[in-house]
């Protein structure tokens, strides 16, 4: 008996040993695990000031304090960020990303007088796939510089954007465009119908390219054309791109030929739903706020653009205050804005907010980091994918650095991304746990031969148009 409780003894002494040295020598594999200042984004808003994110695949397997991840993860790689931010990538809600090559083309004019007199005009001679893949390039290299990860885009040969997208690296919701006159890519709507079909069959399951449909607007489509768009999209289970309000004309031809203002308009043909996303929703009332709730559409502010054709302020505080969700978007970077910098977004969102309304606390500096972040994914509908660093999520991340003077000290950390941080201090990029960027170093675009083929085409467009 006295031996049989020794060998017992022993037996529990060799197990508790084993645990313990199991629990000290043997971790979790990870992929990548990024130390830093964490700003989650979610739905706590957590903040880890000594932080990590581990990333396996395309994916986050965990966040939080870097002590508790070190003792449970190791990875074949890990990417320090002490003394930075580390926060979830930028979503820019709404663009043209082969614009880029239009940059500055013509500038101080009407919105209307932008579009007929001098953008359609110079995309029906110079639009072409290969114009659209080299403007997706630099458009990449420069949204990347800036910390967006996803991005929403409207254009022709769309196929193209998102082949030039995916190559870059980056998460894009890219709307084929349906226009009533001929466009670059398909001269009818039948041949738009057409090449959309098969551009959104082609993108399905992609897991960085969510293809969709693009009816430009009402002032530019038939009610026939915006049911055929919205039909075939939501066949496909595809989003919805479309201007929405944006203009004081706009909704004054709507009333007068509709009986209906755009939003009320576009829910009366059924063009509305929680597939939509809608760029500026502008001349919004309460009703159409209301309208726009229950449908869960979508909408994107675009202070920039806004602000520099003059065509209005979107009411952010109370479109929040009904429960839409509403993300930030560059819009084209020509004309209507002539950068994609999200972060110059986020700061003009707070202030242009403010002074009209007088109001300092109108839009605080966590509503606009919000509004680029998890809010942007809401109004993509992407909210379960992307727009915080959470577990289960897309690793699509991105670190700022803090070692320039415009970034310190720091006292509250929304409001320095807010107000005084810059694209420029946007260090380290991953998109879906790829880093595209390393340092400042882009690893997936040449940008050194999109920008000379940037200043090729200039001299092509300036000529078609007259300039030279």
């Amino acid at each position: 008996m006295k031996n049989r409780s020794g060998y017992w003894l022993f037996c529990a002494f060799h197990v508790c040993f084993s645990i313990l040295l199991y629990g000290q020598t043997t971790k979790e594999r990870a992929d990548t695990i990024v130390t830093g200042m964490v700003v989650t984004m979610d739905g706590q808003r957590h903040i880890y000031d000594d932080g990590g994110v581990v990333v396996t695949g395309d994916t986050i397997v965990a966040v939080g304090p870097r002590a508790e991840l070190d003792a449970r993860y190791e990875s074949r790689q890990t990417i320090d960020a002490k003394n930075k931010l580390v926060l979830p990538g930028f979503i820019n809600g709404h663009t043209h990303v082969p614009m880029t090559l239009f940059r500055g083309l013509h500038d101080d004019v009407t919105l209307t007088d932008w579009l007929y007199k001098y953008i359609f005009p110079a995309e029906a001679k110079n639009v072409t796939e290969s114009f659209v893949r080299w403007g997706t390039r630099l458009a990449a290299a420069e949204q990347i510089r800036s910390g967006v990860t996803t991005f929403a885009d409207m254009y022709y040969f769309e196929d193209a954007v998102a082949e030039e997208t995916k190559a870059a690296g980056m998460r894009g919701v890219l709307g084929e465009t349906f226009i009533d006159f001929p466009a670059p890519d398909n001269k009818n709507k039948a041949a738009m119908l057409e090449y959309t079909e098969k551009f959104l069959k082609k993108w399905q399951g992609d897991p960085l390219i969510h293809a969709a449909a693009a009816p430009h607007s009402i002032y530019t489509c038939s009610q026939k054309t915006l049911q055929d768009a919205s039909a075939l999209a939501r066949k496909y289970h595809a989003p919805i791109l479309i201007h929405t309000a944006e203009m004081k004309k706009e909704w004054e031809d709507s009333e007068k030929q509709n009986g209906a203002s755009p939003v009320q308009y576009l829910e009366r043909i059924g063009v509305l739903g929680p597939d939509v996303v809608a760029a500026h929703c502008i001349f919004v009332d309460e009703a159409d706020r209301k309208i726009l709730a229950q449908h869960n559409v979508g909408c994107v502010h675009n202070p920039s653009s806004n602000m520099m054709i003059a065509s209005g302020v979107a009411p952010v505080p109370e479109m929040r205050a009904a429960g839409i969700a509403v993300g930030l978007g560059t819009d084209g970077p020509a004309g209507s804005n002539n950068d994609l910098d999200l972060m110059e977004e986020i700061d003009l969102a707070a202030k242009l907010a403010k002074i009209t309304k007088m109001n300092p606390l109108a839009l605080n500096a966590l509503a606009v980091v919000e509004m680029a972040t998890i809010d942007g994914a809401r109004a993509l509908h992407m909210e379960q994918e992307i727009g915080s660093l959470e577990k289960g999520k897309k690793a699509d991340l991105i670190v700022i650095g803090l070692d320039e003077p415009n970034a310190v000290p720091m006292y509250d950390v929304y409001a320095q991304i807010a107000y005084a941080l810059k694209a420029s201090d946007v260090q380290t990029v991953m998109i879906g746990g790829r880093v595209v960027m390393r340092d400042r170093k882009l690893l997936t675009v040449n940008e050194q031969e999109a920008m000379a083929k940037a200043r090729e085409y200039k001299k092509t467009i300036a000529a078609s148009m007259g300039m030279q």
